[in-house]
């Protein structure tokens, strides 16, 4: 046992020795991370809870790295107490040194190697004979920054061990300097076990909060996804079947609307399939109805030509327009699968008396003299609209006999019954309105009012009538609207502009 001499300089701590730690522990953290990417499976479930325990790792990670600085300052702040109590008492001997054995059973006790104490000039020492000269490190306590702490306890993990590292702490009561000499071994095997112990923490809070974790989103999001995800496999194996359509679990969160809005999905899509259906068997049936058709119209074709022989004046005067009506009816048979076709035949447009044609639809519904209807036809005698003449025919005409099947629904004498027809051109647009006195259209049939098989306004009805005419309408390039009007019946605006000219092209022929 002897007294070694102590440096007084104090050295300056290498920076590289930290920032090597603090990259390697970076570089000892990345592949963990990867590969637990590469383990994550197809499944969400699996993917959930891995996730979680790597997330809670991370956490753990941010947490230990000033944990395990604050750890290392605890423990030397420990050895610089027990050593200040050893040196107090040093001190307070009436010799200037103590035994040898004495001193080193203090400092085995206390797990130090030196222990200085400088006091009003004196300067006390408590050291082993085999102290070196030269310490690896020196740690001034009472400056200590937190990131210095972190990188002085990272370089002890990672590269420390070898030497002896130097403390000083704050001084006791009346003392100016204090400082204790350690193996860095042992600082660092200390820091090991706490390093330790707070991997096999993580790894159990890891655990039980992942699954924890886990447990509650199946609960909460997986098993109703699965259950979704299960519906609409079982539902688009028999999307007419009413029985696979979901029922909604009235939550109120995010999973609760989207249940919500599959089921409004798959009933649209059940009646949309339904109406498709409908369709093909109406189809069907109207081909063979076309079929017979046409032949029976055929045989009233020439039982035509043959009363248009007779000298009968009324029967001359009938003849045309019943020619007329048969001759429509056979072009119609010609075309009456185009509206399931979902296609017309482009117009034919040409230049038509728009009041002309009023009073040939009227004859067609015998509205004129009409025992309960009064008809009147309002359009001025010179209107004119560019459209085809037998395609308008049929627009005016459904929605004409539309009007009158509404007009008749009630037998009451004293009720006004009264159709009529309005219209004029505003520059290159002609407007006709077809009115009526009658109920009116139903509020729950105006949202899908030219809809075919939906915007029927009478019961019974199918609406195809409503529809076809909003189809030639929009063939033409104009509009089609229900529009309200004060009082009682119902107003169909139909909006139809003449063709647009094509400038370059009648240049060039007045050119040429």
């Amino acid at each position: 046992m002897g007294n070694s001499r102590l440096p007084d300089e104090q050295p300056p701590q290498g920076s590289g020795g930290a920032s090597a730690g603090r990259d390697q522990h970076g570089r000892r953290d990345g592949p963990p991370n990867t590969r637990q990417g590469r383990r994550l499976g197809k499944n969400l479930s699996e993917r959930i809870l891995i996730l979680t325990i790597l997330f809670v790792m991370i956490a753990e990670v941010l947490i230990y790295v000033p944990s395990v600085a604050n750890f290392r300052n605890v423990w030397l702040n420990e050895k610089l107490e027990s050593a200040a109590i050893a040196a107090i008492a040093a001190s307070a001997a009436n010799n200037d040194r103590l035994p040898a054995d004495l001193q080193r059973l203090m400092l085995d006790a206390i797990g130090v190697e030196a222990i200085a104490i400088r006091t009003e000039g004196q300067r006390w020492l408590i050291a082993s004979g085999d102290m070196p000269a030269e310490v690896a490190a020196h740690h001034d306590l009472t400056a200590a920054k937190p990131l210095d702490s972190i990188r002085a306890a990272f370089s002890t993990l990672f590269f420390g061990g070898g030497g002896m590292v130097m403390v000083a702490g704050r001084p006791p009561a009346g003392s100016d300097r204090f400082e204790i000499v350690i193996e860095e071994a042992a600082l660092r095997n200390a820091l090991l076990v706490y390093s330790r112990n707070i991997l096999l923490l993580s790894l159990v809070i890891s655990m039980i909060t992942a699954s924890l974790v886990y447990l509650a989103l199946k609960a909460m999001i997986v098993r109703p996804i699965q259950r979704l995800t299960t519906n609409m496999v079982a539902f688009s194996e028999a999307p007419e079947d009413a029985s696979r359509v979901i029922r909604p679990t009235r939550r109120a969160d995010e999973i609760g609307v989207a249940e919500e809005q599959l089921a409004t999905m798959q009933n649209a899509l059940r009646e949309t399939l339904h109406q498709r259906r409908h369709l093909a068997d109406l189809g069907l049936a109207v081909s063979k109805i076309n079929h017979d058709l046409r032949n029976i119209l055929a045989s009233a074709q020439l039982f035509s030509d043959r009363l248009a022989m007779t000298d009968d004046p009324m029967a001359k005067r009938l003849t045309p327009k019943l020619v007329g009506a048969i001759d429509r009816a056979i072009a119609y048979t010609r075309s009456v699968l185009s509206y399931g076709q979902a296609r017309e035949d482009p117009p034919n447009r040409r230049l038509v008396a728009l009041k002309r044609m009023g009073d040939d639809v009227a004859d067609i519904l015998g509205l004129p003299g009409h025992q309960r209807i009064a008809w009147e036809n309002r359009i001025a005698d010179d209107l004119e609209v560019d459209a085809d003449p037998d395609q308008l025919f049929r627009v005016i005409m459904n929605l004409g006999r539309n009007a009158i099947d509404a007009l008749d629904q009630d037998n009451d004498p004293n009720v006004i019954r009264r159709l009529w027809l309005e219209g004029e051109r505003n520059g290159g647009v002609v407007t006709l309105r077809i009115c009526d006195t009658g109920p009116g259209v139903p509020e729950k049939a105006r949202n899908a009012l030219f809809q075919a098989f939906q915007g029927s306004a009478r019961p019974g009805g199918t609406g195809l009538g409503l529809a076809i005419a909003a189809e030639i309408v929009r063939a033409h390039g104009g509009d089609i609207a229900l529009v309200d009007r004060p009082g009682a019946g119902a107003v169909f605006r139909i909006t139809i502009p003449d063709r647009p000219v094509d400038i370059r092209a009648a240049r060039k022929a007045q050119g040429a």
